[in-house]
């Protein structure tokens, strides 16, 4: 089990209530069964919609129990955003 940062961004931060939080995951479907877990209701719709970067690289569309999350680690959770 590794742990680390996870980190939310505009419409995830405000249904979390917090910037970011850590995590104690081998994964990143662990961690964010987590997240869900201590956010119930309005954040668990916004992840439905995000992207996610694991230490800087995207996750793209690959299962997230096959990505292995390193100790001290950071999680990006990325919103949808508007503009560019």
């Amino acid at each position: 089990m590794a742990t680390g940062t996870i980190r939310f961004w505009a419409a995830a931060k405000a249904a979390a209530g917090t910037a970011e939080e850590p995590y104690a995951a081998r994964t990143l479907a662990e961690a964010l069964d987590g997240v869900r877990e201590r956010h119930p209701g309005e954040l668990a719709r916004v992840l439905l919609r995000c992207s996610f970067l694991v230490n800087d690289e995207p996750v793209g569309k690959r299962p997230h129990d096959s990505v292995l999350l390193a100790e001290g680690g950071t999680v990006e959770v990325l919103p949808p955003f508007a503009g560019g």
